[in-house]
């Protein structure tokens, strides 16, 4: 979309649709006030209002959207109130909108200006590319908004722009979980990094098969050896390490489909599993917009990217698999696959001696139970890198919740024939998925995030969200990173 920022009043610029969002306390201009009952719109959070001024205001629509209380407001607030009017926007097949604010909004102009764009942005956002037969009033799309400010012309377009590099990181995320399994598969994904790596000038290295075992990567090879799509490794590189730019290592896990192997998962529980890679979706967005950004880091993203299928050379309960670490794995569910692969990835994040290891993967059925989907679950060893996250997450709106990572959990994933076994048992199912991961970092601070929860939605619950792949992380790390201290 087309978004651009100008400075002036939204009702004294005509347009096919301006917006108006306003707070519950804030009075209305009078000549928009005149045109409709008080009791028609009180400004309530996503409440909205269509009025038809007939030259009382400049545009020849006029949309009110409520954002609640003035003194309760966030930049998700914000974020909200654009996605809707651009959702309206798009019912009444208006091509350009107009968008503008009712009062003195209590954020920095910058922050406001970031969640602009951002709402804006995904509030278009549709994966509707397997679709057919549609009509042309189905395929409508919003082509420009322009955001009018009464303040620091400047800063909000700033803000705008970099609102909009993130939800494209976002949207980038969400198409590839949105991608049919057989359309995404490892191979594929390998090839989109490489892809990706091209238009934004990253270090991009694909490890297949041969190169995986020739070096070692034992964890990934033995949850795809029941597959006929072969496993990937991936390396996304940005900047290079020196003392100005600390490096920070974000993995994903990238199970293009979960069947859950030979502990095959039940009918009704495998239809989503082609999002079993949203954490790997979350490092390529991440990628992206840290790239498009040009921020002053080395940042690595790496992926394991597998596919779990029962076949006649599927890996079985009982294996024992030697990892990269050297470590061994007692497999005692083959559905336990996403930890395997990502063991192999931790391990060689350390040969980057990171400043901070973060690891994005849907990795826990029991994350669900404990969360929902309004939190993702975080696991740390690290309380400096935990509290960095938990701000980025209260910040972008994409809150995580942290567990505890006491010595008994990691005794419980220890194993009697193996180093580890690759399930501790029903009990703190999530905390000790994350002490299985912990122990293949070695000592470098390290935040393990379980999106089980939160990286699928059925049914939407925000105007900015879609069915389907969210593409949550993607604006976390964008925070966390902007942001982020040694």
């Amino acid at each position: 979309m087309n978004l651009t920022v100008e400075k002036g009043d939204v009702l004294r610029e005509s347009a096919a649709l301006g917006v108006l969002a306003s707070f519950e306390d804030a009075p209305l201009p009078s000549d928009v006030a005149a045109l409709f009952d008080a009791n028609d719109f009180r400004g309530r959070a996503k409440q909205t209002l269509l009025l038809y001024p007939r030259g009382a205001v400049a545009p020849s629509r006029l949309l009110l959207i409520g954002m609640g209380k003035r003194d309760a407001a966030t930049p998700e607030t914000i974020r909200q109130a654009s996605a809707l009017a651009v959702q309206k926007a798009r019912e009444l097949q208006v091509s350009a909108i107009t968008i503008g604010v009712n009062g003195e909004i209590p954020l920095p102009a910058d922050v406001t200006a970031q969640a602009f764009g951002e709402g804006i942005e995904l509030g278009a956002y549709r994966f509707w590319r397997y679709r057919t037969n549609l009509t042309n009033e189905q395929t409508f799309e919003v082509a420009s908004a322009t955001v009018f400010t009464q303040t620091n012309e400047e800063l909000t377009r700033a803000g705008v722009e970099m609102g909009q590099v993130i939800a494209r990181g976002v949207e980038y995320a969400r198409d590839l979980v949105n991608s049919p399994g057989y359309a995404m598969t490892p191979e594929r994904l390998g090839e989109e990094a490489l892809a990706l790596g091209e238009r934004l000038k990253l270090n991009v290295t694909v490890l297949d098969k041969a190169q995986l075992t020739e070096q070692g990567f034992g964890g990934i090879l033995a949850v795809g050896q029941g597959s006929d799509n072969d496993p990937r490794f991936i390396v996304m590189e940005y900047g290079a390490a020196n003392t100005n730019a600390p490096t920070i290592c974000l993995v994903g896990k990238g199970l293009t489909f979960d069947s859950g192997g030979l502990s095959l998962k039940p009918a009704d529980a495998m239809d989503t599993m082609k999002s079993d890679m949203g954490g790997a979706a979350t490092v390529f967005g991440a990628m992206q917009v840290v790239a498009e950004l040009k921020l002053p880091l080395h940042v690595v993203g790496l992926v394991s990217s597998a596919e779990n299928m029962p076949s006649s050379t599927a890996y079985r309960p009982g294996d024992v698999i030697k990892s990269l670490s050297g470590k061994t794995i007692e497999v005692l569910n083959t559905d336990a696959e996403g930890r395997i692969i990502l063991s192999d990835a931790l391990f060689y994040a350390q040969r980057y001696q990171p400043a901070a290891i973060v690891e994005f993967s849907t990795l826990t059925g029991a994350i669900i139970i404990a969360l929902g989907s309004h939190a993702t679950g975080m696991f740390a060893t690290n309380q400096e890198l935990a509290d960095q996250l938990s701000r980025a997450g209260e910040a972008s709106g994409e809150r995580v919740w942290q567990f505890p990572m006491w010595d008994e959990y990691h005794q419980m994933v220890k194993s009697e024939i193996a180093d580890l076994k690759n399930i501790g048992g029903r009990p703190a199912g999530s905390i000790t998925a994350g002490a299985f991961l912990a122990a293949f970092v070695g000592e470098y601070p390290f935040a393990h995030l379980d999106i089980a929860g939160t990286a699928w939605a059925d049914k939407p619950a925000k105007p900015y969200d879609s069915h389907g792949g969210t593409g949550v992380g993607v604006r976390l790390l964008a925070e966390f990173l902007r942001n982020y201290q040694q």
